[in-house]
């Protein structure tokens, strides 16, 4: 820890420009920081950004005091480091054991524009509102000249909001060889287009992406814009969720608005493919509403739209904790929606390999309320099917 803080020493000034701890060892507290110098009644402080949930929590301190505080966040909370400053990039992994592997690469020292130190500066977005981009234009998000049409800002927002939940697990994805990614029930692709223009235009990253999709117009519309972008690592193929067969490997798995239990039908295959990330948006979660029944609770349950809406945040809750048990790191987070901004929860999964305990909490959570959701049943067939494979 101490070459973490010597490194970090070097590198906190003013021509500091940031520092991300991602990758959260633990379920509770931050799921990433920010760092950033300001100037504050004209003294220079670096600004912590913490994103707690759906909110980011703010604090500003003195170049020590913030030293220690990322040091003690990487000794026991995050995985990964990276730092940009004027004259160097740093990056800092943390192994499961424990072990700290710290890269620092000096730039080739090309002075920059001074950046912007003012205490309540403009948002930094991941796409930059000044550059066209063709899928923003298509989506009247942006003007033909490149600039964000004001009505639009919101859905501009929303785009970017989903990239940083991609943005937070980049370092779980491979590094030598093509990153494949399966797009289940990706409709009009919006968000399939901006992942791919992030992860491969802006990242430059090795990557397949693959949207799938029932409706046969909505893959040829697709297939046409792809071409009109020149997108030539994605691909838009009519398939079903479940059946879905033509790659071995996938290494995230996203599904939005996938209806009721195809939600569960997309997990199960992300767990069988071993996938390292999983971002779900689920929809319609009808299944357990018709299943849910609790003596305690059953004067609240008796009024339909409260049956309804605690039905769906009990199917995601015991998603979460059905993939804790196979392997995954899980979080719920808030998630505004693209075509009609309701407030949605979307789960983000980071494989581990460290099986949570199947207690009997979990079952006993189930049988209290009568339920036992489609992902248990499919999760309990796989399990069925390997265990039947090694005895044979």
């Amino acid at each position: 820890m101490l070459e973490l803080k010597d490194v970090l020493g070097k590198y906190i000034d003013i021509d500091l420009k940031r520092i991300i701890l991602s990758g959260a060892r633990v379920k509770t507290g931050a799921s990433k920081i920010q760092v950033r110098p300001i100037l504050l009644r004209n003294n220079l402080m670096y600004q912590c950004t913490k994103t707690v949930g759906t909110k980011e929590l703010h604090s500003n301190h003195e170049k020590d005091e913030i030293n220690q505080m990322i040091c003690d966040y990487m000794g026991e909370q995050f995985k990964q480091l990276q730092l940009q400053h004027r004259k160097a990039d740093v990056s800092v992994l943390v192994s499961k054991k424990g072990k700290m592997t710290i890269k620092d690469k000096p730039l080739d020292g090309k002075i920059e524009t001074p950046q912007d130190l003012n205490h309540n500066r403009q948002k930094k977005y991941i796409l930059n509102p000044e550059q066209k981009v063709d899928f923003l234009v298509d989506l009247k998000v942006m003007t033909q000249e490149g600039k964000i049409v004001r009505s639009r800002y919101d859905k501009f927002r929303q785009i970017n909001r989903f990239l940083e939940f991609i943005e937070d697990v980049l370092w779980r994805l491979p590094a030598d060889r093509e990153i494949t990614i399966v797009d289940f029930g990706c409709g009009k692709s919006y968000l399939t287009f901006a992942m791919y223009h992030y992860l491969k235009e802006i990242k430059g990253l090795n990557i397949r992406i693959i949207g799938l999709d029932l409706k046969e117009d909505v893959i040829d519309n697709c297939n046409k814009l792809r071409t009109k972008y020149g997108y030539d690592k994605l691909d838009f193929v009519k398939g079903d969720i479940a059946s879905y067969d033509k790659v071995s490997q996938v290494d995230m798995m996203v599904t939005l608005h996938a209806c009721d239990t195809a939600t569960d039908e997309a997990l199960a295959k992300a767990v069988k493919w071993n996938a390292a990330v999983i971002l779900t948006v689920p929809c319609c979660q009808h299944e357990l509403n018709t299943q849910i029944e609790n003596e305690m609770l059953a004067p609240i349950l008796s009024y339909g739209i409260i049956k309804e809406r605690m039905a769906a945040l009990i199917t995601d809750g015991l998603r979460a904790q059905m993939l804790n048990e196979v392997g995954y790191e899980t979080q719920i987070l808030e998630f505004v929606d693209m075509e009609h901004t309701p407030k949605n929860l979307l789960i983000r999964a980071i494989k581990t390999d460290k099986l949570a305990d199947r207690g009997q909490e979990l079952e006993k959570c189930m049988e209290s309320l009568a339920v036992k959701p489609m992902l248990r049943v499919l999760l309990e067939q796989q399990e069925k099917t390997k265990n039947e494979e090694k005895l044979n």
